[in-house]
């Protein structure tokens, strides 16, 4: 599957075509059909991504899991989190936090 045939998918799923999906984005409306021939810029690569809830590697086919990247991210950033003291966050800290992170990015979709 093709990086546009990706995202067609993805936008289906949001009820977007193509044209509604780039206006958002700030690309210009015929963006995404530049897609078949040239890769996105990365830049472009993570509004894409961010956009829709997946990781980079998935719209590129490096994997078919679309949002592990963004749970480990999450998961690894909050780990190496230390609290304003310097100590160790507790696991409640860490959960509460975590939950505001994931409610952020998908109200942020």
């Amino acid at each position: 599957m093709t990086i546009l045939e990706r995202i067609q998918e993805l936008a289906q799923k949001k009820d977007k075509n193509l044209k509604e999906v780039s206006l958002e984005l700030g690309f210009s409306k015929n963006y995404l059909y530049s897609l078949k021939k040239q890769a996105p810029s990365s830049d472009k690569l993570s509004k894409l991504a961010d956009y829709f809830g997946v990781s980079t590697d998935y719209l590129l086919g490096r994997t078919e899991k679309q949002t592990e990247s963004r749970q480990k991210t999450i998961s690894e950033a909050i780990d190496t989190a230390m609290a304003n003291d310097g100590k160790e966050l507790d696991q409640h800290d860490k959960d509460v936090i975590k939950s505001l992170i994931e409610a952020y990015l998908d109200n942020k979709k």
